[in-house]
């Protein structure tokens, strides 16, 4: 970390074991990022007389190239919170996270969510449960009636956009879960 640790304490009294656990979190955030260029922590107090104990919160400020994480746990109901340590641990935790996501974002290592398949109702055969869905690129998938979510079989009309979930049936490609597109369709339920 290029610019030194930066700690604050408001409305409490200084404490060498809170600065220590402090420094001890945020030396273990370089191995997350080494690109950490500043961090500023924050505790405070706000709230000194509760009958119930002190409640803390803790703010950190994390300064990477070209973007900034925060995060910060504040006082609240939550009677764990009357524990620094707690608060630090969590507000820490919270930063972390952050930084493990913006590292990964860095690097290209996003999730990137499948679309499902689609295609469009070629055929019906409601006197044997089931029909057939065209995908896409021509191919042909069953699916019966019990896979259809959210629409009534009987109302289906051929042409109907779909989406599925495919899986290997006994005869080929079936659909376990179909659902139909056109929202605007007089057979959702």
């Amino acid at each position: 970390m290029p610019i030194p640790l930066q700690i604050t304490f408001k409305n409490m009294e200084h404490s060498d074991a809170v600065e220590a656990k402090i420094k001890e979190r945020a030396q273990k955030l370089d191995h997350f990022s080494k690109h950490i260029m500043s961090c500023r922590v924050v505790v405070e107090e706000p709230h000194r007389h509760h009958h119930q104990g002190n409640l803390f919160s803790v703010k950190i400020d994390v300064t990477l190239p070209g973007h900034e994480v925060v995060a910060s746990k504040q006082s609240g109901q939550d009677h764990s919170h009357e524990d620094a340590y707690v608060v630090i641990r969590d507000a820490f935790d919270a930063v972390r996270r952050q930084i493990e996501d913006f590292v990964r974002k860095q690097r290209g290592d996003v999730k990137i969510h499948e679309v499902s398949p689609h295609g469009t109702i070629k055929a019906l055969f409601p006197e044997n449960n089931y029909g057939v869905i065209e995908t896409t690129d021509g191919r042909e998938i069953y699916f019966h009636r019990n896979s259809l979510l959210g629409f009534d079989f009987d109302n289906l009309k051929i042409g109907d956009r779909a989406h599925f979930s495919e899986e290997a049936g006994e005869q080929g490609p079936q659909a376990s879960t179909v659902h139909i597109e056109s929202k605007h369709h007089s057979g959702f339920k």
